[in-house]
């Protein structure tokens, strides 16, 4: 394994997120009783963390292959790998974004990394992908 990233939610995330969700609790617990109150908070964190767990984007670069989440490709496809500052990326997923490439993209993480294939067989011209660490990629996919 040349490199291999998970990112997880950042706390800022968490805290905003568990925010929201005792709010509606209270809401709950004052419209129908303590009991549903209680009984969607657990059921609230319960969903919280299951999405915590499911949501971050898995990304693993080997001798011979890049997955990105569910998707993979052979390393003989890339051509290259540029590290992007969160300004670039900024402007590659939106503005600049070409509707025919593929994102895999997550809100908390600003930086990334933008893959550009050579497959006459594939239209789609680069991959757009939100790293944290997306100089060690770009470098482990060069």
């Amino acid at each position: 394994m040349r490199f291999r990233s998970r990112d997880p939610w950042p706390i800022w995330l968490w805290l905003f997120l568990i925010f929201l969700t005792g709010s509606l609790s209270v809401a709950i617990d004052a419209a129908l009783g303590s009991r549903w109150g209680w009984i969607s908070l657990i059921a609230q964190l319960a969903l919280l963390v299951w999405s915590a767990i499911t949501t971050p984007l898995e990304i693993s670069v080997d001798q011979k292959i890049l997955t990105v989440g569910n998707a993979s490709i052979e390393r003989g496809f890339i051509a290259s790998a540029t590290a992007l500052t969160s300004t670039q990326m900024a402007l590659l997923r939106g503005r600049d974004a070409n509707p025919q490439c593929w994102m895999a993209l997550r809100f908390w993480v600003s930086t990334g990394v933008r893959i550009d294939i050579n497959d006459s067989a594939d239209p789609t011209p680069y991959w757009l992908v939100s790293a944290k660490k997306a100089t060690a990629l770009a470098v482990a996919l060069s």
